[in-house]
C-alpha cells in the first residue's frame, strides 16, 4: 500500500516528497517475459482455493467482507491474515480497485508489526491517481503498484498495465526462495532476487530475509476487492523421500524409469559440452553431434538393477531436456577413490567424492561430497561431512532457485543458498534453463531414484 507517516495500519498523513522522486532514474533493465512462467502455472493441476466466494473462511482480521462474490475492504479494514502460513508458493487472484484505491499484500508477515518491514508488502494501488502525483508528494518508484514496498520498485512506474478503476485486474506472484515475481494481466511488473538487494528506502527490512508468514490484505480503509484467490504450495520438500526406489514421491517426477534411457542423452564432446557453446551450433551440426554422443552413452552406460551404472570410460549422462528453477533427489553411490558429480543447469559441478582418498586430500576431499567445487567463494566446501560409507547409497536433495542452490546429503544441510558461479563464463549469468549431468571422472558409479520438481520462475 501507499505508506502514511505514524502509520499502525491507519492511515493519518501523506508521506512527503523524497529524494527517490527528486532525482531522474535511469529506465529499468528488461524484465523477463512472462509467457514461460505463465506456461508452468497453466500445468498447475492442484491449486488450493483460498475464498470460497461466499464467507470468510480461513481468514483473521477485521474491516473485511464479502460482497458480490470478492472480499472487499471496508473503511474499518486494516490486515487480513490466511489462517496457515506459507513460505514459498505461487498465489492467483483477480482484484478491482476505484479512484485512488490503496491496499496491498503482505506475503512472509509474522502477524504483528509493519507488514512492509516486518514482512514484505507487494502494493496494490491505484498509483495513476491524481492525489498520488501532487507537487510535493508524487509517488517514489517503489510505491507504484506491483513494486516490493521499500525494497524493490516494479515497472508500473514507467508503463502503466493496470487496468481502468472498476475492471479486474489478474496477478500472480511467485514467491520461492529469494525471488519474488509479480505479473500483472499477463506481463512481468517485478522479478526480484532478495539477497542481492539492499532496500532502495535505505531502511531496515527485517521481513526481506523471513522465509514463511501469512499472506495478508494490508488495508488502509480504502475499496479494494479480491476474487478467484488460489494458491499452490512449493514448500521445500524434506530430505528424504521416503519411496521406494525409483519411484518419486507426490508432487514430483522421476527422471529415470529404472529400465532404460528415456529422457536421457549423452554429453557432447568437448568444447560443446560447453552449453553456450552447445546453444550456438546450427540444429543439423547438433543433431549430428548428439548421435555421437548418445553412442558413447550406449557403450558405457547401462541400465541394472533400477540404477545407471558407469563402466569408467566414456563421457557423462545428461537429461534431455532442459531445468530451470527445481528440487531434485538424486542417490548414488561410488566406489574407493571415485571422483564424480552433478552438474545443475550444464554448470559443474556438486562434488562426489571419496572423503578417505588420501590422494586427494590436498584438494579438501576429507570435508566430503556436496560442495560446488567450481566456486571461488562460498559454496565451494560442505558445511559438515555426510557422507556414508563407501559402497553404500547416499542421497542428495537439491534445491536451485535463480543462481542459489541448497543441498541436504543425507538429511544434513551443507550447502545453504549460495550462488553456483559461471564456470563457463566467470561474472556473467548461468543459463536460465539447462540440462543435469551425472559426470564421471573415469571410474565406476552408481546413481537411482532420480526426481525432480520444476519451480515456477
Amino acid at each position: 500500500m501507499h505508506r502514511f507517516l505514524c502509520s499502525t495500519g491507519a492511515a493519518l498523513t501523506m508521506l512527503a516528497t523524497s529524494s527517490f522522486a527528486d532525482t531522474p532514474a535511469a529506465p529499468m533493465a528488461p524484465l523477463p517475459p512472462a509467457g514461460p512462467s505463465l506456461a508452468m502455472v497453466a500445468g498447475i493441476n492442484d491449486w488450493a482455493t483460498l475464498f470460497d466466494g461466499t464467507t470468510l473462511k480461513g481468514w483473521n482480521g477485521e474491516g473485511y467482507e464479502v460482497k458480490d462474490g470478492a472480499i472487499t475492504c471496508t473503511p474499518q479494514g486494516r490486515f487480513l491474515n490466511t489462517e496457515k502460513q506459507y513460505s514459498d508458493f505461487v498465489l492467483e487472484l483477480d482484484f478491482q480497485l476505484k479512484p485512488g484505491s490503496n491496499n496491498g499484500i503482505g506475503i512472509r508477515y509474522p502477524g504483528n508489526g509493519d507488514a512492509a518491514y516486518e514482512g514484505m508488502e507487494l502494493q496494490i494501488l491505484d498509483d495513476r491517481a491524481p492525489m498520488y502525483h501532487k507537487p510535493g508528494a508524487e509517488l517514489t518508484k517503489y510505491q507504484y503498484h506491483g513494486s516490493i514496498y521499500g525494497i524493490a520498485p516494479s515497472l508500473q512506474s514507467e508503463k502503466n498495465l493496470l487496468k481502468p478503476t472498476g475492471e479486474w485486474n489478474r496477478q500472480t506472484i511467485i514467491v520461492i526462495g529469494d525471488h519474488v515475481k509479480v505479473i500483472l494481466n499477463g506481463e512481468t511488473i517485478t522479478d526480484a532476487y532478495l539477497k542481492n538487494l539492499t532496500p532502495i528506502d535505505g531502511k531496515e527490512h527485517p521481513g526481506k530475509a523471513r522465509t514463511t508468514g501469512f499472506i495478508t490484505f494490508c488495508g488502509h480503509g480504502d475499496f479494494v476487492a479480491y476474487k478467484n484467490i488460489r494458491l499452490k504450495d512449493f514448500s521445500p520438500a524434506p530430505p528424504l523421500p521416503g519411496t521406494a526406489t525409483n519411484v518419486a514421491p507426490p508432487g514430483f517426477t522421476a527422471l529415470f524409469n529404472g529400465k532404460d534411457f528415456t529422457g536421457w542423452k549423452g554429453l557432447l564432446a568437448a568444447p560443446n559440452d560447453n552449453p553456450f557453446k552447445r546453444a550456438a551450433l546450427p540444429p543439423e551440426e547438433l543433431a549430428k553431434a548428439q548421435a555421437l554422443a548418445n553412442e558413447v552413452m550406449n557403450a558405457h552406460w547401462k541400465v541394472e538393477d533400477g540404477a545407471f551404472v558407469f563402466d569408467g570410460k566414456g563421457a557423462s549422462l545428461v537429461t534431455a531436456k532442459p531445468y530451470g528453477d527445481f528440487d531434485l533427489y538424486v542417490e548414488w553411490k561410488i566406489p574407493a577413490t571415485a571422483d564424480s558429480g552433478l552438474y545443475l543447469r550444464g554448470t559443474p559441478q556438486v562434488q562426489i567424492w571419496d572423503p578417505g582418498n588420501p590422494s586427494q586430500f590436498k584438494h579438501g576431499n576429507q570435508k566430503g561430497s556436496g560442495g560446488m567445487w567450481n566456486n571461488k567463494g562460498p559454496g565451494k566446501e560442505p558445511l559438515v561431512l555426510a557422507d556414508k560409507p563407501i559402497g553404500e547409497w547416499n542421497t542428495f536433495h537439491i534445491r536451485m532457485v535463480g543462481e542459489r542452490v541448497t543441498i541436504h546429503l543425507n538429511g544434513q544441510l551443507i550447502i545453504n543458498g549460495d550462488p553456483l558461479d559461471n564456470f563457463w563464463a566467470a561474472g556473467k549469468p548461468l543459463p536460465r534453463a539447462e540440462q543435469i549431468e551425472l559426470q564421471n571422472h573415469g571410474n565406476n558409479l552408481w546413481f537411482r531414484s532420480i526426481y525432480l520438481r520444476e519451480l515456477p520462475y
